[in-house]
């Protein structure tokens, strides 16, 4: 019995030992140069001192990591159907769009959203002509700022409007919309686009304002201001400053924003979007614009948390880097960390440490976004969540997948138009007859 313990002992400590050579070998693989003019089959885990392609040496300078499943700020995106809201059967007439950060306060979550409900479907903004005090123009025209509350972040319960839209002539006297929300020394402020005119009829045009509750149900005063104006004429934003976006970092309220500029009507889409900073001491101002804005070059909403010592951002559509997930080491100079695909539109991710002025963001792991389109209708856009990994506490590889197989369906619904088919024809008519 003796023996056979005993070469059970030399068995698996020659397993061991092989296991470990077998270890040693790829590490000094993976670190070490190949006689080989050939690129190694066990990558180098640090750039090699050899000539490298651009594209190989970027892996190395650009990126966090190598592989992308192991890049903490690469994450693939899930999402579910929300329960607890009407739509009014997504006839248009009845909107919820544009969430806010999603916070944690009393037991239960909350979500803000730009809110509306109209006797008649937007005409469209090429028509805003023709909008009037019940007739909206866009899909976010005559909306006032909703809230609703989930225990679980699945149900929601619409608690009905928690800022109505304040009386003319003050700021958002038209529309309050795309909102978001900042805890600071125990008040609650909620930032949102104050609409003067219906949008359509000079583009998109508004400024910030703020409104402050002493409870994330309020009683919200509006503080009848623009907290965050318009720039001066022939800078980037002189018409937008959209999708306000507060979080607290150095003891002061920096507040991200989304501005349209560049436009061209001879160009589709017409015009660029870019993204600003704006910092202040207190709430309600004054901001002071970065000199370096904008900061970050492409994006449509703005979506933002604390990651590590700085801030990481989700650019969502539009511009030379979308589709991607930038850090900002000190808050302004992003850089790209990944490349992903199917970001959430809109997003109001949770985020514990919004306000807490950390110096080491935790990251986020869910939050709340919209889809617009919804069956089919651009006046009708409906709420979701959207999941994922983009925290530190959390290591989901079923998050990290590489990419995601569409249906045939799913291509073929993004089909050629009319003009398109009629532009092939006359070229394969051309082609024949040059024969």
């Amino acid at each position: 019995m003796k023996h056979i313990v005993y070469l059970l002992v030399i068995g698996i400590l020659g397993i061991s030992c092989q296991q470990k050579v077998t270890d040693e070998q790829k590490e000094k693989e993976s670190t070490e140069e190949t006689s080989s003019e050939d690129f190694p089959f066990f990558i180098p885990a640090k750039k090699p001192d050899r000539p490298l392609s651009a594209a190989v040496a970027r892996n190395y300078d650009a990126y966090e990591n190598i592989r992308l499943e192991q890049t903490e700020l690469y994450t693939q995106f899930k999402y579910t159907k929300l329960k607890g809201f009407d739509y009014n059967g997504g006839d248009g007439t009845n909107t919820r769009r544009d969430p806010s950060k999603v916070i944690f306060e009393n037991g239960k979550y909350y979500v803000y959203y730009t809110g509306r409900k109209s006797p008649v479907k937007p005409v469209g903004m090429s028509r805003a002509k023709e909008a009037t005090d019940v007739i909206p123009s866009a899909d976010w025209d005559l909306a006032d700022i909703w809230y609703a509350t989930s225990e679980d972040g699945f149900t929601w319960e619409e608690q009905g409007i928690a800022l109505p839209r304040p009386p003319k002539p003050q700021p958002g006297w038209r529309s309050v919309t795309t909102t978001d929300i900042l805890k600071f020394k125990g008040k609650y402020y909620l930032y949102f686009q104050a609409f003067m005119e219906a949008s359509g009829l000079r583009g998109d045009f508004c400024p910030v304002s703020v409104a402050y509750a002493d409870s994330p149900d309020g009683p919200w005063t509006h503080t009848g201001e623009i907290v965050i104006p318009n720039g001066p004429e022939g800078t980037w934003d002189q018409y937008s400053i959209h999708d306000p976006y507060p979080l607290v970092h150095d003891g002061k309220i920096y507040l991200y924003y989304k501005g349209d500029f560049d436009k061209r009507p001879e160009l589709k889409p017409s015009k660029i979007r870019m993204q600003g900073l704006a910092i202040a001491e207190d709430p309600l101002g004054p901001f002071v614009k970065h000199p370096l804005n904008p900061v970050i070059n492409s994006g449509h909403e703005t979506t933002l948390f604390p990651f590590k010592e700085g801030v990481a951002a989700i650019i969502q559509r539009d511009g030379q880097e979308h589709n991607t997930i930038q850090y900002a080491k000190d808050w302004v100079n992003f850089e790209i960390a990944a490349i992903t695909e199917l970001l959430p539109v809109a997003a109001g991710p949770y985020v514990p440490d919004a306000f807490t002025d950390t110096k080491d963001g935790r990251g986020i792991t869910w939050g709340i976004s919209h889809f617009i389109n919804a069956g089919g209708n651009w006046n009708h856009t409906i709420l979701t969540r959207f999941d994922c990994d983009l925290s530190l506490d959390v290591d989901d590889q079923g998050m990290k997948g590489h990419y995601y197989q569409h249906s045939p369906e799913f291509h073929y619904s993004h089909s050629l138009s009319g003009k398109q088919k009629e532009r092939i024809k006359k070229e394969n008519q051309r082609l024949q007859e040059a024969k």
